[in-house]
């Protein structure tokens, strides 16, 4: 048995399992087993907070004999800092943060909106709340950071707003719809104004009744058809707000729950997230309408949603799956094995060696300034970036579509990882494995502190003797042998990808 996985059949007991299960049955299709401590330990750091677990937790989650320890890790990782710094990064994502082309919303206001996310997230804002102030909040750019929502959409045109709210919140390609129906939302959003002011790029933006004199003219819709009579005094975005936000909304709940789910089991219940529509029914509808029910009752907590997707077995499949249908990979029979994100990868790759990278952006210091010890996916800006990120497939957040992040593996990444100087300074100077050759009794100690660093895991029995039959050829001993070590795991697609 692989030490991805346990010996462990699962029995379905929470409801996502008994929705998951029941469909494989009836498809003829078996889960996976359930995943390994070590296994679930790594899965768990990376999808909930981007981060590499240390040796020290990996150590003290597998001496860990509770049957309740995997829900207790869960509640852990919620609550660190990490998880506020990493769920801010994919809201930011797809909100544009960006200081620079095309988005040019300037370092004052994306640091502003970014700061004003992550807050959103640490404290666990209801996400119908989080919304709302998004759509209907106006002011300065740089003192009412949600603001930034309009300014970072390329275009201010009525049609390109709609089209961008209904991308985020509803997770639907406007572009798509009849003509009558996008020109109907798109009213809604034809009485905002953007205003400058006497500081450097700074604006405002506001609802302007001055724009329109004849308000009869206009002929605004709600998507679900619903005529809107707009008036002087009512904020058109007001009006959408509270139909979007509203727990019968047959797009609002399921576009997020859909995309929590995709973002934790590498594809949504519909697929792709970004592509909500009739004829693209969900894989699974009875699950998708739990989930929904479930985000309008907990008054819509994502904490409470993630909770019961990290909780379920079917999150806690091990990845080698029973069956090669690709009906089993799209039912979720088993954990879709994917590339981490390049921001996560070079965090690992730093937490490993103890080292830091050096980040650049368009805008000179100090507007741009970056602490070499922050973590990639801290980073408040797209615009402020390095060679590495963007060989690795960073998004450019130009558009808010999930599909603009490339984790597939190319020829240059891979000559990256094996042979590139950044890479090699980065182990050559690494202390803390420096410190482990010094202190390891003998080589089979420095094995298993790299493959805890590194992998997450203890080595098998068979690595034991490969790695022991390498270190008696007298090839490499010490820190030669370590060094080696480090190179030949951060190469391997275990390292690369979360299973």
């Amino acid at each position: 048995m692989s030490p991805f996985e346990s010996a462990v059949v699962p029995i379905p007991e929470c409801r996502i399992d008994k929705l998951i299960f029941a469909r494989l049955e009836r498809l003829g299709l078996q889960p996976a087993n359930l995943c390994s401590d070590s296994c679930f330990l790594r899965r768990a750091f990376f999808d909930v907070i981007g981060t590499l677990p240390t040796a020290q937790e990996v150590k003290a989650f597998l001496a860990d004999s509770s049957a309740e320890k995997r829900a207790v890790l869960i509640d852990r990782l919620l609550a660190r800092d990490e998880f506020a710094d990493y769920w801010a990064m994919k809201w930011s994502d797809l909100l544009r943060i960006k200081a620079e082309f095309p988005v040019n919303l300037w370092p004052n206001a994306a640091q502003a909106y970014h700061r004003w996310i992550r807050t959103a997230v640490k404290e666990n804002e209801p996400y119908d709340r989080f919304v709302r102030e998004l759509l209907t909040e106006s002011g300065s750019n740089f003192r009412v950071p949600q603001v930034n929502f309009y300014r970072a959409i390329q275009g201010r045109e009525p049609e390109a707003i709609a089209k961008a709210v209904a991308l985020t919140f509803m997770g639907t390609r406007a572009e798509n719809w009849p003509k009558e129906r996008l020109a109907g939302m798109a009213t809604l959003f034809s009485l905002i104004t953007y205003k400058a002011t006497a500081e450097w790029k700074e604006e405002i933006v506001i609802f302007d009744s001055g724009k329109v004199k004849d308000f009869s003219a206009l002929k605004a819709a709600l998507p679900d058809g619903t005529p809107v009579r707009l008036s002087p005094d009512i904020d058109p975005r007001e009006t959408f707000a509270k139909w979007l936000i509203d727990a019968k909304n047959p797009y609002f709940a399921k576009n997020i729950v859909n995309r929590i789910w995709s973002w934790l089991l590498g594809r949504g219940i519909v697929h792709e997230p970004d592509d909500i529509r009739e004829n693209n029914p969900p894989v699974n509808p009875e699950l998708l309408a739990y989930l929904e029910s479930e985000l309008v009752d907990a008054k819509f907590d994502l904490k409470h949603i993630f909770k019961l997707i990290l909780n379920s077995q079917t999150y806690q499949l091990a990845p080698a799956p029973k069956s090669k249908s690709p009906e089993a990979e799209a039912n979720f029979a088993y954990y879709a094995i994917r590339r981490l994100d390049a921001e996560v990868l070079i965090d690992a790759l730093c937490q490993i060696t103890g080292s830091t990278e050096k980040y650049t952006s368009p805008i000179p210091e100090p507007f741009t300034f970056i602490p070499e010890n922050l973590r990639s996916i801290a980073l408040p800006d797209g615009s402020i970036t390095s060679s590495f990120l963007e060989m690795f497939g960073r998004p450019a957040r130009d558009t808010g579509l999930e599909s603009e992040r490339n984790n597939r593996p190319t020829a240059e990444q891979c000559l990256h990882l094996l042979n590139s100087t950044h890479i090699q300074r980065k182990l050559e100077r690494n202390t803390q494995f420096q410190a482990l050759v010094q202190s390891a009794a003998r080589p089979r100690d420095i094995v298993e502190g790299v493959y805890l660093a590194i992998l997450s895991r203890t080595p098998t029995e068979d690595e034991l003797k490969i790695l022991g039959a390498y270190s008696q050829t007298g090839k490499a001993k010490g820190r030669e042998f370590m060094l080696d070590l480090c190179w030949a795991l951060i190469n391997g697609a275990e390292f690369q990808y979360r299973h």
